[in-house]
């Protein structure tokens, strides 16, 4: 408000569970009601993982499937079915390069990005005879935020001690602006990344056996360093 010339009524704020997915209906609904339509639907919400999978427990496997990927996929189709009578939309949900390649430590996180990866991709294949739906895929590298203060660990209740140093990492309105660029664009998906993560995303692409290389003697290096608190 302070900023723009947006005033109280161009705004409504919800408070949203995506885990809650019986209120997902409700919460779509409030939103066509107040404003009639719904051009953007950013998918956005999600949890990282900091944990070896042999000492992990599968119900933090369930726990982040559920948030990152069943409730991005239920919360969009109550507003796709919206965009469909519309015929027109935007869908950009926020991955990872994490889905499009493996790393250590995150095997749950990046396994539910890669569903959310292939399940938009299908989707887009679906909606042929909608050419103004847009879906975008954003898959951003490492970017400023407090996504490692709350990732999930070996354990649901336990959180993680030591969120190490975050200031080789993308700024976050850098992030947010490639993000608006690539969605005003209809790119179908965008890698949102400074190097060397970037080039590992090219290398993962069009090298894999070089990538998995690559990633063996990163990984290694990084779990040593998890062991040790770094």
């Amino acid at each position: 408000l302070e900023i723009s010339s947006l005033s109280e009524k161009d705004i409504l704020v919800l408070r949203l569970d995506l885990t809650d997915r019986s209120s997902h209906e409700a919460a779509t609904n409030s939103v066509l009601k107040c404003f009639g339509k719904i051009d953007v639907l950013i998918n956005n919400g999600g949890r990282s993982q900091r944990s070896l999978f042999v000492d992990t427990n599968l119900d933090v496997y369930s726990a982040i499937i559920e948030l990152n990927y069943l409730g991005t996929v239920s919360l969009t189709k109550h507003v796709l079915n919206h965009m469909i009578q519309r015929k027109k939309g935007k869908i950009v949900t926020v991955s990872s390069v994490m889905g499009i390649m493996g790393a250590p430590l995150a095997s749950g996180y990046c396994a539910s990005k890669h569903a959310l990866q292939g399940f938009f991709n299908s989707l887009r294949t679906e909606l042929t005879d909608y050419p103004e739906i847009s879906i975008i895929n954003i898959c951003p590298g490492p970017v400023q935020s407090k996504i490692i203060q709350n990732v999930f660990t070996e354990n649901l209740g336990k959180s993680i001690e030591n969120s190490g140093d975050q200031s080789h990492k993308m700024p976050t309105d850098r992030c947010v602006r490639l993000t608006l660029v690539s969605t005003a664009n209809d790119l179908k998906e965008a890698w949102i990344s400074d190097h060397p993560y970037l080039a590992v995303c090219y290398l993962w692409q069009y090298a894999p056996t070089w990538a998995w290389w690559l990633m063996n003697k990163m990984g290694k290096r990084r779990i040593q360093n998890f062991k040790s608190g770094v």
